[in-house]
């Protein structure tokens, strides 16, 4: 089968690793891909989000399957595209993928289907919005309600602070993202990502990770889109897991579909473990990036047959999926000043030493190869993902920082120290 690859990041690249494994992979396409992508699949020069433009590129190469990484093309209804011209897709319809692109869409179908959440308020006008903030207790968390990669999130801890950034919000923070605001309860307990993957109708449990989204160690500075993951989540219980597919998952599935916006694709439930039990974060609709990284490198079973049944409607008699039990741990390597501005073009040396240590794969992100010269070159803010796997969770950590401090020359990257500390 011929298989047409949608995005850019370190998420893509898992995938592309992950799918070309399959015995029935001929050919594996990514569009636009990365560097490190490109050593392993061909690469066409169309960007995620030209919804038209990956249109014509899937009916010129006549590709099996087109699977959909990023939120941004699904938002867009590219999946709707390639089905009005025949074309079979992973992922979600535009109507479906409002559970990502839109918040306050989500809220109402917690509030409509029982769903554990936060409290909160939708709102559009600064005035309205300030006065239900005064009736909350700090720490406040602010959200744009549209996507905003994975960034569109601020927890301010004092009632000046969420003002300011109250307006912040609506002045364009955030762009067309922020003109929608939710303003939600501060939940207690650990996050943790779980996803699954649905044909509509059925929903078939896939594994957890925790991530890291500040910038700095101890948890400190800025979110954003992921410093690191590990799985397995020792918070995430058997009895964690229960209550997230009887009381989470599966009133979600239910729901869309009653509301005709079944769901087929990948659903990410961003998670707070409460000491009430799991709650609803948010939904994303796709992998989630550094997630995905780990959860590939678990997954034994053949990934294209769960996405063919999925997309077919067949996940009820499907093979359930196999995982490695060896924890696995990723890493990021990211440009020095992400998520604010950094420098694009630096060389980065040593990531072929890190990938010939036995447990190490590396899944490049924002890379590219220097037209003359041929290095290796940042060429974003995410840069790269080590992952490395181990027999303890320890094991896994200590290898990825190894090959981190003894292998990866990048004077100009910033990582984080203490990925897995919470399971430490």
């Amino acid at each position: 089968m011929k298989i047409l690859l949608i995005g850019s990041g370190g998420r893509e690249h898992a995938l592309a690793w992950k799918l070309a494994q399959s015995e029935r992979v001929s050919d594996v396409t990514v569009a636009p891909g990365n560097a490190g992508i490109a050593e392993i699949a061909n690469i066409a020069d169309v960007p995620a989000d030209d919804v038209m433009g990956i249109v014509a590129l899937a009916q010129r190469g006549r590709y099996d399957l087109v699977v959909v990484g990023p939120e941004q093309p699904l938002a867009l209804g590219l999946v709707d595209e390639l089905a009005l011209r025949g074309i079979r897709a992973f992922g979600p319809t535009q109507a479906a993928a409002q559970l990502e692109s839109s918040k306050a869409f989500t809220k109402d179908l917690c509030d409509r289907h029982d769903i554990p959440t936060a409290r909160y308020g939708v709102f559009t006008d600064a005035g309205e919005a300030k006065a239900y903030l005064r009736t909350m207790e700090p720490p406040y968390v602010l959200k744009a309600d549209g996507l905003a990669a994975g960034k569109g999130v601020v927890i301010p801890e004092t009632l000046d602070q969420a003002e300011r950034e109250l307006d912040a919000f609506f002045s364009g923070k955030f762009g067309e993202a922020s003109s929608t605001v939710l303003i939600e309860e501060f939940m207690r307990g650990q996050e943790a990502s779980f996803f699954a993957i649905c044909d509509g109708t059925t929903a078939v449990p896939l594994i957890a990770a925790q991530d890291h989204k500040r910038a700095f160690d101890g948890d400190e500075g800025p979110n954003t889109g992921g410093m690191g993951a590990y799985s397995p989540a020792p918070v995430f219980t058997d009895e964690v897991f229960e209550q997230t597919m009887a009381r989470i998952i599966q009133p979600t599935l239910l729901g869309m579909a009653a509301d005709g916006r079944p769901f087929t694709g990948i659903l990410f439930a961003g998670l707070m473990v409460t000491e009430e039990g799991p709650k609803l974060i948010e939904y994303n609709v796709r992998f989630g990036d550094p997630e995905c990284q780990v959860v590939m490198r678990r997954m034994q079973s053949d990934l294209l047959e769960l996405m063919l049944a999925a997309q077919a409607g067949e996940l009820s008699t499907a093979e359930p999926p196999r995982w490695l039990t060896d924890p696995v741990v990723n890493v990021v390597l990211a440009a020095q000043g992400y998520p604010g501005s950094y420098d694009k073009g630096t060389v980065i040396e040593g990531v072929e030493a890190a990938n010939a240590r036995d447990g190490v794969v590396v899944f490049h992100a924002g890379t590219r190869r220097g037209r003359n010269c041929g290095k290796l070159k940042a060429n974003g803010g995410r840069v790269l993902n080590v992952t490395a796997s181990g027999e303890t969770l320890k094991d896994a950590v200590d290898l990825a920082y190894r090959a981190i401090e003894d292998d990866i020359d990048w004077p100009d990257m910033q990582y984080r120290t203490d990925i897995a500390h919470r399971a430490l």
